[in-house]
């Protein structure tokens, strides 16, 4: 498979990466067998036999958003390890153009990048998969499509409502899109869906080129998704109406005459307010700052461009009908709109998707960056799930 990243990592921003990681916590690269050289963090390395811990990062994050919780689950005996997912950060390899392929980012082929990890690191199975954002997604993917090494998974802050169901109506998820991106361009002002606007060709820029600068961008993007800003206050949407959906923040239901920098900008958080952030320093926002700097996100985008194709959503219809049979479990902040931006999903998952789903836990004074607002918590969550699930597996050989 061909090289596309857009840029690699500078020694900057890895040596600013490295310093904001606490003791205990490596940084290497693996090859993955997938055509990725991974960059994976880890912690709980030092003693062989130890089950295995996969962490899977969401948008706009990295491996390093991990780094609050990872101790923790070491200490209690695991080895932990958190990749940069395709497209992201210090991995290497991947189509990460606008005009690349965009079908190495379907959800089958990111759990051919967890699997082959898993295997390269020397193991046949691991204790749990983690998956947070759109990460939540790949995790519920890899633990629908290979129970045997993934043999649990903890879905966080985006509920997995398994994959689509064949349909002979026309009504497929295709034409159900169309729609609410119509419906939501009619309303007054004309509003977009965030994942549309993922993506467009300019998003991308967008967010490199702001006005207010890469790193007041991120500042801005954080503090509005999290528990910090007063305006998040979810609940559960009556439906899937362009009007109901519009009733979530901006940062979800864009005006369509503004970017998401531009969207985010209105609502930059004070010094006083930066200062007072406990959970993501100055320091650290600036590792993110530098490495989305040095790599774009457009790889990051990809995600999503091929989470909305046709091409890919035809490919999980091989799945159509299966349910996550392993244990499972769904964490989310109180704070969270993604619990609920799309109605129904929380419920469908409970329901009839994960089949032994041990907890559902919201968690006060976090929003959508969960376990990096409240990790000790996040911590204890995942600690608690793992020690529910009786016997041991995914050691190494």
């Amino acid at each position: 498979m061909p090289e596309f990243n857009a840029r690699a990592v500078s020694d900057a921003a890895r040596a600013a990466m490295l310093a904001q990681l606490p003791p205990g916590i490596r940084s290497r690269q693996i090859n993955n067998g997938n055509g990725l050289n991974v960059h994976i963090l880890e912690a709980g390395y030092e003693q062989p036999g130890r089950e295995c811990v996969l962490l899977l990062h969401g948008f706009p994050e990295l491996a390093f958003s991990w780094r609050k919780v990872m101790l923790p689950l070491a200490r209690a005996g695991y080895h932990v390890v958190a990749p940069d997912q395709r497209g992201y950060g210090m991995t290497e390899g991947g189509d990460a153009r606008y005009d690349g392929d965009i079908s190495q980012y379907g959800f089958l082929n990111l759990v051919r990048d967890a699997l082959g990890l898993v295997f390269a690191l020397g193991y046949d199975a691991v204790a749990a998969v983690v998956g947070h954002d759109i990460g939540s997604p790949v995790a519920g993917t890899c633990a629908l499509t290979r129970p045997d090494v993934f043999r649990s998974v903890a879905l966080m802050s985006a509920p997995y409502p398994g994959p689509a169901s064949y349909r002979f109506d026309g009504q497929n998820g295709a034409y159900a899109a169309a729609q609410l991106h119509a419906d939501l361009a009619a309303l007054t002002p004309p509003r977009l869906h965030y994942q549309r606007y993922f993506c467009q060709p300019d998003a991308n820029a967008h967010m490199l080129a702001c006005e207010q600068g890469l790193h007041d961008f991120l500042r801005a993007y954080f503090h509005m998704k999290s528990a910090d800003w007063a305006g998040n206050q979810p609940a559960p949407l009556a439906s899937a109406s362009a009007e109901d959906l519009a009733s979530m923040p901006t940062y979800y239901i864009m005006e369509q005459s503004r970017t998401i920098a531009e969207t985010v900008a209105a609502e930059m958080p004070s010094q006083a307010q930066v200062e007072a952030c406990n959970w993501l320093s100055d320091a650290e926002l600036a590792v993110y700052a530098a490495i989305f700097a040095d790599t774009g996100l457009q790889g990051g985008l990809q995600c999503y461009r091929s989470l909305g194709s046709a091409a890919a959503q035809a490919e999980m219809l091989l799945f159509a009908g299966r349910q996550i049979t392993v244990p499972s479990c769904f964490i989310s902040g109180a704070s969270d709109w993604g619990t609920y931006q799309s109605p129904g999903a929380l419920e469908l998952m409970q329901r009839r998707v994960c089949t032994d789903m041990r907890s559902v836990d919201l968690v006060a004074g976090a929003g959508h960056w969960v376990e990096q607002e409240q990790p000790a918590v996040v911590a204890e969550k995942l600690l608690g799930f793992l020690a529910s699930q009786a016997g041991s597996f995914g050691k190494k050989a």
